[in-house]
């Protein structure tokens, strides 16, 4: 459990840094340059991915039970997954859907967490999944504050691209509740 929550640290932490001090964020870059910022950030993230994969596996060679889903929740998840990854596939477009929720990626991101969450009940679940929902729920926050602050205005463009953009997410989405999950996770969510 350790090293997925070290790994959790890490991912998170770094995906955390404009939340809780976002002058330090534009100070390194400042000072060091975007480039080395970005090289920081994504070392320290595929670190903690690495981590987090590494450790989610270890936990569940050994799994300690919480507490035993009803079988809604996993067909309540099936459907929240589609919109989340939907969601997660509208990151930069510019039509009515991200105009009404200014950061589509985040929220998919909070939709899936959540949706893990209700349908699993390890210790490992909770803690993996539990960690992507608050940090879902105070990045999307945070960035919506920052809007704000800021005078952030998303204008909503044409439906088409938007739909076109949902229509991929949807089908990965069918990707992997087919085949996908079941290949790198090893648990099929229609089995």
């Amino acid at each position: 459990m350790l090293v997925l929550i070290l790994g959790l640290i890490l991912f998170l932490g770094a995906h955390s840094v404009r939340i809780w001090n976002e002058g330090l964020r534009d100070r390194l870059i400042a000072e060091r340059g975007a480039g080395v910022w970005k090289g920081i950030y994504s070392i320290v993230s595929i670190l903690g991915f690495v981590l987090i994969v590494w450790g989610y596996g270890l936990a569940r060679e050994a799994p300690i039970p919480i507490w035993e889903p009803p079988i809604w929740t996993r067909h309540l998840a099936l459907l929240l997954n589609g919109a989340a990854f939907a969601l997660v596939a509208l990151n930069g477009s510019k039509g009515p859907v991200r105009a009404a929720v200014g950061h589509p990626m985040i929220l998919g991101v909070k939709v899936w967490a959540f949706a893990h969450l209700i349908s699993n009940g390890t210790l490992a679940d909770i803690i993996l999944f539990g960690s992507f929902l608050v940090w879902a729920v105070a990045d999307y926050a945070a960035a919506r504050r920052r809007d704000k602050r800021q005078g952030v205005t998303y204008m909503a463009g044409p439906w088409r691209p938007e739909l076109i953009r949902m229509g991929v997410g949807l089908a990965i989405w069918l990707a992997f509740i087919l085949f996908l999950h079941q290949w790198l996770i090893g648990v099929a969510p229609l089995g």
